[in-house]
């Protein structure tokens, strides 16, 4: 069992009188096919639900975590899973709103699947009555000639109706216009939720209520074809009270994938939560309770300084995609960053990506002179302002105070045999590489 799967300590809010009321509470229902029908139907026997997937990139994100973590609440609530990751969809590429996806290549989008099932099953259990199941849309489509595709899905669908999706509509208005392969993708997904009806008797899909479009293609199919209702759920888009888009950093999507973003920088990322937004996001990406984020959000109103509902957030959904061992390395990079811990002790990766985004230079062994390096890092701007530094106190190798302006740095105390972290004062902290 990985790391995220320590299930046992996640549960459904018993405050909440349904499974339904508690997602309604933690602001994750923005549109739905029938609430009333919904709510009865969730709070009834197990049923069985889907979220789809699709491998237009080697991780999922954070958006795709929202997804992730509706689909464990309703596991918790006694229903039952179906993971699909779309190697089939995942071919084509769900239209974006300004232009053309570029098409990856067969293997590329295969080997991407692989990666997407493997973080989808960390956060579903595939034990007990109510396990999950992992699906892959390729298994069905890829035997479906094209006229056979025509024939028993395509002419279901009106092209009218097709056009006032959202997503194809804006795309109509752009320069860019839409193609058919991107057109054709609501088919696809259409086609998806009919097979799980046939094959699992699913009734739920869930998504982004950006994908409305898409969800409803699949239950407008079900009820044309087999005459039966079936439901979508979608969440709504997240955005920061500041009206800036969610999960972005510096410009860069936040990656579920340690290689693509560190868990240093995911949990700064969430470290840096504006007090406004933290209670939404505490609500949302963490299986705390009603009480419990109730409290945290009486401790953000009352001491914003000390930032508790901040560091709470981000040990929960920190611990939640990289594990409680990787959340505890990265606090104690944190507090040694700044004096408050050894950081002998943090390993290269932490310490490379601890530091990533500081100040850097490269020196090289015959150049590790307190002021040399001052000036190299840039912390100092001349030689004299160095030892001004120096000689005030302020400079430090390690987190251990320099008194000595002519102090030499000993290769011994190099951190992993390569890196110095040099602070200047308080705060205002460089990295210094030294090549061999």
């Amino acid at each position: 069992m990985s790391h995220v799967n320590n299930l046992e300590s996640q549960h459904n809010d018993p405050a909440f009188a349904n499974v339904w009321q508690e997602l309604k509470w933690r602001g994750l229902i923005h549109v739905s096919t029938d609430e009333t029908e919904l709510e009865k139907l969730l709070a009834g026997d197990p049923i069985t639900y889907y979220c789809g997937f699709d491998p237009t990139a080697p991780s999922l994100h954070l958006g795709n975590l929202v997804q992730l973590l509706v689909m464990r609440r309703l596991q918790l609530a006694g229903h039952k899973p179906l993971g699909l990751v779309g190697g089939s969809t995942g071919l084509i590429g769900d239209p974006r709103p300004t232009a053309e996806r570029t098409l990856n290549t067969k293997d590329t989008v295969a080997e991407w699947v692989g990666y997407l099932q493997g973080q989808v099953r960390r956060f579903l259990s595939f034990e007990g009555e109510n396990s999950a199941r992992m699906v892959n849309n390729l298994d069905w489509t890829a035997p479906l000639s094209a006229i056979d595709f025509l024939r028993e899905i395509g002419k279901h669908f009106r092209v009218g109706t097709m056009l006032r999706k959202d997503a194809v509509a804006s795309r109509l208005n752009s320069d860019e216009g839409i193609s058919y392969t991107e057109f054709s993708y609501q088919i696809l997904q259409g086609m998806d939720y009919l097979q799980l009806f046939r094959d699992y008797g699913c009734a739920l899909q869930t998504g982004g209520s950006d994908q409305w479009g898409n969800l409803t293609s699949g239950t407008e199919l079900i009820r044309k074809v087999e005459g039966k209702s079936v439901h979508a759920l979608g969440t709504p888009l997240i955005t920061n009270s500041d009206g800036t888009k969610f999960g972005k950093s510096e410009g860069n999507a936040i990656w579920l994938d340690p290689d693509m973003c560190s868990p240093y920088t995911f949990y700064q990322f969430w470290l840096n939560t504006a007090d406004a937004d933290v209670v939404d996001r505490l609500k949302v990406f963490t299986f705390l309770s009603r009480a419990e984020i109730e409290a945290l959000g009486e401790a953000v109103a009352e001491r914003p300084f000390a930032r508790e509902g901040q560091k709470k957030l981000a040990f929960e959904v920190t611990s939640l995609v990289h594990g409680v061992d990787a959340t505890e390395k990265v606090i104690a990079a944190s507090a040694a960053l700044f004096g408050n811990g050894d950081l002998g002790v943090l390993d290269e990766q932490t310490l490379e990506a601890a530091t990533a985004e500081l100040p850097s230079a490269t020196v090289a062994a015959d150049g590790l002179g307190i002021i040399d390096l001052l000036v190299a890092s840039g912390l100092s701007d001349s030689k004299s302002a160095a030892r001004r530094t120096v000689g005030e106190g302020g400079a430090y190798v390690n987190n251990t105070k320099v008194s000595d302006p002519e102090a030499v740095i000993g290769q011994d105390q190099l951190l992993h045999g390569r890196y110095l972290l040099l602070r200047r004062g308080k705060k205002n902290l460089a990295t210094i590489e030294v090549s061999a």
